[in-house]
This record gives structure tokens, sequence and C-alpha cells, in this order.
């Protein structure tokens, strides 16, 4: 199953997969909030304060491992713009060379 995912992962641009990531972080901050709330405006037993305290901290840990991946698919993603742009500015730069001087001469 893994390898399936993997394939369709292939398939999606960068700027999807930061965008679905993203998504996800913000519903993984929504439901810490929900959390948070929960523990200040509730009475709460003691065990039922621990299980929300563990909640919050895999929550936590979710937010931050999404954080990381962001950040890698971010730093990927201004490479692929990097590249775009030398891309274009050597075919400009061609163009310039091979078309535009011969037509002045």
């Amino acid at each position: 199953m893994a390898k399936v995912n993997d394939k369709k992962r292939e398939k999606i641009s960068v700027a999807t997969e930061i965008d679905r990531l993203e998504e996800r972080r913000e519903r993984c901050q929504d439901n810490l909030e929900r959390a948070e709330f929960k523990s200040r405006k509730e009475r709460l037993s003691e065990k039922e304060r621990q299980e929300l305290q563990e909640e919050m901290a895999i929550i936590n840990e979710r937010v931050q491992k999404l954080d990381k991946e962001l950040q890698l698919l971010r730093g990927e993603n201004r490479k692929n713009m990097l590249l775009s742009v030398a891309v274009f500015a050597i075919s400009a730069l061609v163009y310039y060379t091979f078309f535009y001087n011969e037509a002045n001469t």
C-alpha cells in the first residue's frame, strides 16, 4: 500500500503537496485550540485532564512534523523556481543571440 501512495505522490506537484500539508496543519492547529479551550473552560477530572494533555502532546508532535515537511517542500519549491528562472533566462539569451541579432543584421 505504501508503494501505491508513493507513486500517487510522485504525480503530485510540490505546490499541491504544500497546500495539502498546510490544510492538514491547519486542522491539527484547530484541534489543538479546541483541546486547549476545553482544558481551560470545562471542569475535568484528573484522568480526563491527563488524557487531554496527552492528546495535546500528540497533536503538537504532528504539527511539528508537518512544519518540518513543509520546510523541506518549500525549499524544494524554491529550487524548482530558480531552475525555471534559469531555463527562461537561457532561453531568452539564446533567442536574443540567434534570432534578434539576425533580424538586425
